[in-house]
């Protein structure tokens, strides 16, 4: 079980600092985005590449940081009874939806993402604009980055909510960035 444990703490680990580190691009996103306002408007000068960035960072951090928002029970639910639920109902909760949906959904996207990934790179795929910025196979890499991060952290959620049901503490996983994790 130490393991397994340890291996929980990994990918909790590895997601909260690389959620961390790419949750920056949102700063930048916000400089640049202000800078292609500027620069048309001011000065009347655009720029395809720069304003392809902007897309590129959004896409970024919303594919590679998907992971971090579960590990910090970020998305939306849409099931009503789960905020007023028992800790113990909530661990069922996030272990059959990890277990049933989100595992299985994750192989899948891995499956039919792959062709598409490997397609592009084959053929370095750039830009449809000629000054626009000739990785589009980088960015489609996120698609399977998203995948492994997610389905990592399905399986640390899954452990977590096994750990909450065994022995009746509430879901151990940290809440705030900051707060450190018990040991399972």
């Amino acid at each position: 079980m130490s393991a397994l444990n340890e291996l929980v703490k990994g990918i909790d680990w590895l997601n909260e600092r690389i959620g961390r580190t790419v949750s920056w691009l949102l700063v930048a996103m916000i400089v640049v985005q202000f800078a292609v306002v500027i620069m048309r408007y001011v000065f009347g000068v655009s720029s395809i590449f720069v304003q392809e960035s902007i897309v590129y960072m959004h896409g970024t951090v919303f594919m590679v940081c998907a992971a971090y928002t579960l590990l910090h029970d970020g998305h939306v639910r849409v099931d009503v009874f789960y905020r007023e639920a028992s800790p113990r109902t909530k661990a069922w909760v996030n272990l059959l939806g990890s277990l049933v949906f989100l595992l299985p959904v994750c192989a899948v996207f891995w499956w039919r993402s792959w062709p598409f990934v490997a397609q592009s790179w084959a053929v370095h795929e750039g830009s449809r604009e000629t000054s626009g910025i000739q990785a589009v196979y980088l960015l489609k890499t996120e698609l399977l980055i998203f995948t492994v991060l997610m389905a990592l952290q399905g399986i640390s959620l899954a452990v977590h909510s096994l750990h909450a049901l065994k022995s009746g503490v509430p879901d151990p996983r940290p809440t705030d960035p900051g707060e450190e994790q018990p040991t399972l």
